[in-house]
């Protein structure tokens, strides 16, 4: 029952009763003369009733206090008022049997008012004078705020050169005081602008950072609580900078860093890839802070652009891309006539005709030519090779290496040119190259055109002094390092599978390479010499003519 309720219900008890005593009356037979002293005790006013206290201030939680309503008056009943309003009673308030002691235990913050007592009598209802209750409580646990600021961890960061204001909020009575400690203080600062709840600091730096320390007191309770707070103070941030490694990067280096350079150290940090946030792999780490990005078994296509990106909660700044220059190659090597994309194994050419031929390899940086005919000492380099007018003595095997002087690698290829037309006749050398393999047949089943001696290294001689001896050897593609200076082949070498073109990824002829020894006799348009065996000194006679 509300307390306007509960007035409203004494006001109709008492009026009822009024009405009661109003209408009844005794039969005239049965009427009694009144005694004028009875009427004149029935028609006596009540008197005020005092109201008192144990204490009038009392601390939440420890102290109990008891309200007494002291009156003559009897066969009255006891109402007790609160802040104007009936009392409504609750489990930590008891009231006596005869209403006129009201205990709170303990009391509380909100039994904080004024209070009264009623006397109610028959026709008639009077209160006491009130009486005041003050309950000290607080101050209660607190907290320090910051405005603008952003919660990290048990942190607080501001963006450098904002005005901050600090301030703490909590319940009291009477009203706590507050002292301020700030950073790198050993003592307490107490002037008026540090003891109220909140101060502000304008363009703020990092020489404010630190932890804050308010200690919010209340004489009257004896109690206080201590609020902490970790300040930092963020920089604005500034672009930056992606460091490229201080080394030549090669293909197929086994790591390769690259350093993300900020004055932010409390800045987080991450990496873009081609415009795309990086994300971790084998091949690409970063480091626990993401301020080093390393790359494992860099390959050609590792060039980028990288950037990274340092950030906060207030704004994020990208560095410039930085793109990296990756030496590789050079790769297989393609000999093509002229500017065709058709690579060739054998070229066949009119005689006095002009002849292109155009090496390729992807390199990078781009690769060094050279070119070499075999038999030959002849060596030119660029890209292109350029004969204007051919004749039988451009016939041969015609080799090109690519060279990459930071990768130091290099890999070659081989094209068979063939001159045809009137008066490209064979040289000497390729003469003795077809009879010889023409011999190789027949020796053993006839033995025509040719007769087999043995002469000792020291015997006589037909040869005359300025015999030219030739040696016929397998033509190789190199690959890896170029060979060492001046390893050529003589213009009259001949191998026994030289129109077989060479590449850099055909494997080397295993075994050991036969070597066959000519030379050539007075007149040297009649007759060769070829050693057979050169262990016993064993020559076999050609004549060219049979």
């Amino acid at each position: 029952m509300g307390s306007a309720d509960l007035r409203g219900h004494r006001w109709a008890e008492l009026l009822l009763s009024a009405s009661l005593l109003t209408v009844w009356s005794l039969p005239a037979a049965a009427q009694l003369t009144p005694d004028a002293n009875l009427l004149k005790v029935t028609r006596k006013s009540l008197a005020k009733p005092t109201i008192s206290v144990s204490q009038g201030t009392a601390i939440e939680h420890k102290e109990n206090v008891t309200f007494y309503c002291g009156t003559k008056d009897v066969n009255i009943t006891i109402y007790w008022v609160s802040n104007n309003q009936p009392l409504v009673l609750h489990e930590r308030m008891q009231l006596s049997t005869d209403g006129k002691t009201l205990t709170i235990f303990p009391v509380q913050r909100e039994d904080t008012g004024t209070y009264q007592c009623e006397v109610w009598g028959v026709l008639q209802v009077i209160s006491s004078d009130p009486t005041f209750l003050v309950v000290n409580y607080g101050p209660d646990p607190v907290r320090i705020k910051v405005e603008p600021g952003v919660p990290n961890g048990e942190a607080v960061e501001v963006i450098e050169g904002s005005n901050v204001t600090f301030s703490v909020e909590t319940q009291s009575h009477p009203p706590a005081a507050y002292l301020w400690v700030f950073p790198n203080d050993s003592k307490p600062i107490t002037s008026s602008f540090l003891t109220a709840s909140t101060f502000t600091i304008y363009a703020v730096s990092r020489e404010h950072e630190g932890t804050y320390s308010c200690l919010v007191s209340n004489s009257a309770t004896q109690l206080s609580h201590l609020a902490t707070l970790k300040f930092h103070v963020l920089e604005r941030l500034t672009k930056p900078c992606v460091m490229p490694p201080n080394q030549t990067l090669i293909e197929n280096a086994s790591l390769v860093a690259l350093t993300c350079q900020t004055t932010h150290e409390r800045a987080a940090a991450q990496w873009f890839l081609r415009g795309q946030l990086l994300l971790p792999s084998k091949h690409l780490v970063l480091s626990a802070d993401n301020r080093t990005l390393a790359i494992h078994g860099l390959q050609r296509n590792d060039t980028g652009p990288y950037e990274c990106e340092v950030w906060n909660w207030s704004s994020r700044v990208r560095s410039d891309p930085l793109k990296l220059n990756i030496s590789y190659g050079p790769d297989r090597v393609d000999i093509t006539r002229g500017s065709t994309s058709e690579v060739v194994n054998t070229i066949r050419a009119e005689l006095n005709s002009s002849l292109t031929l155009q090496c390729w390899a992807e390199s990078q940086p781009d690769a060094e030519f050279h070119w070499t005919l075999e038999p030959s000492t002849s060596v030119c380099t660029g890209e292109q090779l350029v004969i204007e007018a051919l004749t039988s003595e451009h016939q041969g095997i015609y080799s090109c290496t690519a060279f990459n002087s930071l990768t130091q690698l290099a890999r070659s290829a081989s094209v068979l040119v063939r001159v045809i037309g009137p008066g490209s006749s064979l040289s000497g050398g390729a003469i003795a190259g077809i009879i010889i393999g023409i011999l190789a047949v027949t020796a053993l089943a006839t033995g025509l055109g040719c007769f087999l001696y043995i002469r000792n290294a020291k015997g006589p001689s037909r040869r005359t002094t300025e015999e030219p001896t030739y040696e016929a050897t397998t033509p190789t593609s190199e690959e890896g390092h170029l060979a060492e200076p001046g390893r050529t082949l003589g213009w009259h070498s001949l191998s026994l599978d030289w129109c077989m073109p060479m590449y850099a990824n055909v494997p080397d002829t295993q075994g050991q390479i036969q070597v066959i020894k000519m030379r050539t006799l007075d007149p040297p348009e009649q007759f060769y010499e070829v050693l057979v065996n050169p262990e016993h000194n064993m020559y076999c006679q050609i004549n060219p003519f049979i």
